[in-house]
């Protein structure tokens, strides 16, 4: 294809045509400061994106260092505001260390690069989230992984990890799971894959992205890790965003020194990507203080999820069984989820649109999370346009 007479050009306007004739068309929508829609489509659940604490800290921050960190972490990128927020999760995760990236995709690709080796066996479970999807296939693709390779296991299902496992049993594995799943919500079983792992003869360890369970769940809001009981455990590694719970932005990866001394010297998402900016980094660590005291948050945020799941249930929708701040709300068809959700949000209501090739199952929906910084009436307002807007 020649690069000069525009045909590229063609194929992308077919390629689009397509994907609006699939009802798969992505629009960006920029908000502004005043906006006053009722966000049930934010992962900012405790309410701390916009707490005083937090934007106090920021602004501190942002005063001492300036705008962005100026460099990679390796550079210049390295503050005490960041070393403060690394030990703050480490220890709230139970981990020996922590180490902040400056966002939870790259903490992913990079924590799956540096646990696979030659003929490692990956598996993941199919509900996973793009970024695991994207480790996964980056970290088995490149000749110092040579013979490795990733196995989708069905959706939280334990006995069919072990059956993957049992079918290689000599070789070293890595399972791979979302702990609260970011498309429906439900919570994986993360002691049972924990057990699948050590009774593995080849040794395996258990990779858990806990971004949409901590400060969610968990005491202290330490995550769906430390609600199964599995905090600190040899072979167990966390990933998660700073920019759910936290209200803020990067990603973390948790576990013992010898992986975060492996990432520092070798994780080419962590050496060769820009710092989080040092504010941010300072407002993370502020939300984590509050986080971490947060069990009214918490309490609030079970109370409307359960709320939510009661009201849409009882008018017929079809939603799932929410572990946190998730829930799930199915639509019969792309269109239709599309026109769904713009039909909330002309009403002042922003939900989230799942369709395809975002879903791993096909299937289109909406998501609501919920946010305890919504006001209740506003809450309960919102859950009322969606019963009515229905398809």
């Amino acid at each position: 294809m020649s690069t000069t007479d525009g045909s590229w050009l063609s194929t992308l306007d077919a390629e689009a045509a397509d994907r609006r004739a699939a009802g798969l068309r992505r629009e960006l929508r920029p908000r502004g400061a005043d906006d006053d829609v009722i966000d049930l489509a934010g992962n900012d659940y405790l309410g701390l994106s916009r707490h005083p604490d937090v934007l106090a800290a920021a602004a501190r921050a942002l005063a001492d260092y300036g705008l962005g960190a100026t460099g990679s972490r390796l550079v210049r990128g390295s503050t005490g505001a960041h070393q403060a927020l690394e030990a703050g999760l480490a220890g709230l995760l139970g981990a020996q260390t922590a180490l902040v990236y400056s966002s939870g995709y790259l903490a992913n690709l990079g924590a799956i690069r540096a646990l696979v080796r030659p003929g490692t066996l990956v598996v993941s479970d199919a509900h996973n989230h793009a970024s695991i999807v994207d480790g996964c296939r980056l970290a088995c693709a490149g000749s110092a992984s040579k013979g490795a390779a990733t196995v989708v296991a069905p959706h939280a299902d334990p006995a069919a990890v072990r059956a993957l496992l049992a079918a290689s049993p000599d070789r070293p594995a890595v399972v791979v799971t979302e702990s609260v799943f970011s498309v429906d919500g439900d919570l994986a079983p993360l002691a049972e894959l924990y057990t699948t792992c050590q009774a593995h003869p080849g040794g395996a360890l258990l990779l858990v992205d806990d971004a949409h369970a901590l400060g969610v769940i968990g005491p202290r809001g330490a995550g769906g890790v430390a609600a199964a009981g599995l905090s600190g455990l040899p072979g167990v590694i966390v990933t998660a965003t700073l920019s759910k719970s936290l209200g803020a932005a990067g990603g973390v990866v948790a576990g013992p020194h010898q992986l975060g001394r492996q990432l520092v010297d070798t994780g080419r998402t962590f050496i060769y990507d820009t710092a989080l900016p040092p504010a941010v980094a300072a407002g993370a660590l502020a939300a984590l203080d509050l986080l971490v005291a947060g069990d009214d948050l918490r309490a609030e945020l079970t109370a409307r999820a359960a709320t939510a799941v009661s009201r849409l249930r009882g008018e017929g929708l079809e939603v799932s069984d929410p572990s946190g701040g998730v829930i799930s709300v199915g639509a019969p068809s792309a269109d239709e989820a599309f026109a769904w959700a713009a039909a909330c949000r002309e009403r002042g209501v922003a939900v989230g649109c799942f369709r395809p090739p975002s879903t791993p199952d096909g299937r289109s929906r909406l998501r609501l999370t919920v946010n305890v910084g919504v006001p209740p009436a506003a809450f309960e307002h919102a859950l009322d346009i969606v019963v009515k807007e229905r398809p």
